[in-house]
């Protein structure tokens, strides 16, 4: 579980950069996005080899950011 920890944490932190990135409308913001959708998906697959329940929740989430990232980096 402690890849999976550990991932969750970059996940966190990377989301929390491209929301302060986005948010400022910085020209950066579609770098940060790309880097966010990749460590959301990385996380998401780590969290999916785990059956607890809150995993699967974690991995479903991490997906569906990583899909934000993509989608908002291609507007």
């Amino acid at each position: 579980m402690v890849p999976c920890i550990r991932l969750d944490l970059d996940c966190a932190a990377i989301c929390k950069a491209a929301l302060d990135y986005v948010s400022r409308d910085s020209r950066y913001a579609g770098d940060i996005l790309q880097q966010c959708a990749r460590i959301c998906r990385a996380c998401g697959e780590e969290c999916n080899k785990h059956e607890a329940e809150h995993c699967k929740a974690c991995a479903e989430a991490c997906f569906k950011c990583a899909e934000a990232c993509e989608q908002h980096q291609s507007a």
